[in-house]
């Protein structure tokens, strides 16, 4: 159980840091503007899901993981 509670407290500075790091605009500027989000935006109102950019980083975060639990063995 001590081992659950230490992937619960890394993925949640891993996941509080990387907010903190989009909330400061360091993020690339194609990252959610990608070919494939959805975007509509009327008078008043506006609509976006970047399902393009959700599909690369859910990739991304898969291999990442995939990764780590090779080296972790």
């Amino acid at each position: 159980m001590r081992e659950l509670g230490k992937l619960v407290v890394i993925i949640g500075v891993l996941t509080t840091l990387s907010g903190l790091l989009m909330w400061s605009g360091f993020v690339p500027k194609w990252l959610g503007r990608l070919p494939g989000d959805i975007r509509i935006e009327r008078e008043h109102s506006a609509f976006y899901f970047p399902i393009v950019t959700c599909i690369i980083l859910s990739i991304v975060l898969s291999l990442l993981l995939s990764i780590f639990s090779i080296f972790r063995r």
